[in-house]
């Protein structure tokens, strides 16, 4: 059920543990693009901008308790790898406390403010009403996410990535499903596809932590065993707050992007819906390899095998980077075909502008990729300090490049900022590596 990755073949173990991972995301990507395509195709233009401009706010909000969970994740792979089973347990219970409160109080807080973020985004007013019926009801989904993401960040931790593989994969199959149902039999419109990503998350979140709870009972804290301490929830915080602001500070970056992509129009509003959507699902495989990564590395941390952390990082760069060359190429080459899943024909001047985005942001997919793997490995090594700086540096680029270049240029400018923040980010990461290579992974003990 478990993978130790502080023994054996570093890249055989890699990959075994990512690709459950990879396939559970994927499939993931798979019903957020039948959210997108089917509103695409059965709603037409103005549903699919709603949607999408939605879809960033989302991932922005859900990146605060996903951001606690991974660096919870963190704490709980260095347990493992310490054989400090009680210690888990501890963190487990303190992390599921702190994180649930979070979850509640943001869940209160985007209601009340639900009219004040729609005006922030600079929503077009023949967008409004439509947006605001789909984040009335998305929002509703925030528990369930909390759930899933918790769970499956507690038994990757210890090296279980399978479980929350099928979990993700009946969500998916059911959100494509009741899409379907609400949307075309329906006749729903956008909030049929809300309320079907709602049902699908809240069941897979209850789903993944009701199989915890009966299969992986040793993984949480034993009845009269758990008791608050300030000490863990200290330690719990000094990684978990900072992996949420790094997260935060993405994800607000996209955000803020969005509202630049809002000021041009429904036209470049759908497009950018579209682009993003292929996109996440282009590079999603590095970057939940990248999170693989930053399990190995705090599991050998936590065990002290500082060598077969040096190894490891260098054959992760090469697989990673690899494997993003391949994607750019398939991505940029294929840009027109990708971009028609989503649009009906006479959508000429959407689709144009999609291609534009593809062929200049997905052409350099080795920069993301090299990023996550950064990420993964400050964020296993208790610098989370460190994966913050460098999403500031990428994100605080991107968007002073593209709030720069918008007018002059348009809306290519915008994309042409992403890949620049990415390499500008890599640069200063791997600079930082290779310069306290040793101080960040000290000899604690030989490798056997």
């Amino acid at each position: 059920m478990y993978h130790d990755l502080t023994q054996g073949n570093i890249t055989r173990g890699l990959l075994r543990f990512a690709l459950p991972m990879i396939a559970g995301d994927l499939l993931q990507q798979f019903y957020n693009i039948a959210d997108t395509l089917i509103v695409g195709r059965a709603l037409g233009r103005d549903a699919l901008a709603a949607v999408g401009s939605a879809f960033s706010l989302m991932i922005f909000l859900t990146s605060v308790f996903l951001g606690l969970s991974m660096g919870a994740g963190a704490l709980f792979s260095i347990r493992r790898g310490q054989g400090d089973d009680r210690g888990l347990r501890t963190a487990a219970g303190h992390a599921f406390l702190l994180i649930a409160g979070v979850t509640a109080v943001l869940t209160a807080a985007v209601y009340l403010l639900l009219d004040g973020i729609l005006r922030f985004l600079q929503i077009p007013p023949a967008l409004y009403a439509p947006m605001r019926e789909y984040l009335a009801i998305i929002f509703a989904g925030l528990a369930g996410t909390f759930f899933y993401n918790f769970f499956a960040c507690l038994l990757r931790a210890v090296g279980n990535s399978v479980a929350p593989l099928w979990f993700l994969g009946a969500a998916a199959l059911l959100n494509v499903g009741l899409d379907l149902l609400f949307v075309l039999v329906f006749r729903w419109g956008v909030a049929g596809a809300a309320a079907a990503t709602v049902i699908a998350q809240t069941l897979s979140g209850a789903g993944l932590a009701a199989y915890t709870w009966r299969r992986c009972r040793e993984l949480l804290p034993l009845p009269g065993e758990f008791r608050l301490e300030g000490a863990v929830f200290r330690e719990l915080w000094g990684l978990s707050s900072l992996t949420c602001l790094q997260q935060c500070a993405m994800n607000f970056g996209i955000l803020l992007i969005q509202r630049l992509v809002d000021s041009f129009g429904p036209v470049t509003m759908a497009a950018f819906a579209a682009g993003v959507k292929i996109d996440a699902f282009a590079y999603l495989p590095v970057q939940d390899f990248g999170n693989a990564f930053s399990t190995f590395v705090a599991q050998n941390y936590g065990a002290g095998q500082s060598e077969r952390l040096r190894r490891g990082f260098r054959r992760a760069m090469a697989l990673s980077l690899g494997f993003a060359c391949l994607l750019s190429a398939a991505v940029a080459g294929f840009a027109e075909p990708l971009m028609g899943l989503f649009l009906q024909p006479e959508e000429t001047a959407v689709l144009a502008a999609g291609v534009r985005y593809l062929r200049i942001e997905g052409a350099f997919y080795p920069g993301i990729a090299c990023l996550f793997l950064l990420y993964g490995i400050y964020r296993a090594v208790r610098r989370p300090g460190m994966s913050v700086v460098l999403t500031v540096l990428s994100l605080g680029t991107r968007v002073a490049l593209a709030y720069a270049l918008a007018g002059p240029v348009g809306e290519s400018g915008i994309w042409w900022a992403i890949p620049i923040g990415w390499f500008l980010a890599d640069a200063v990461g791997l600079g930082y590596y290779f310069r306290h290579r040793r101080t960040l992974l000290p000899d604690r003990r030989s490798e056997e």
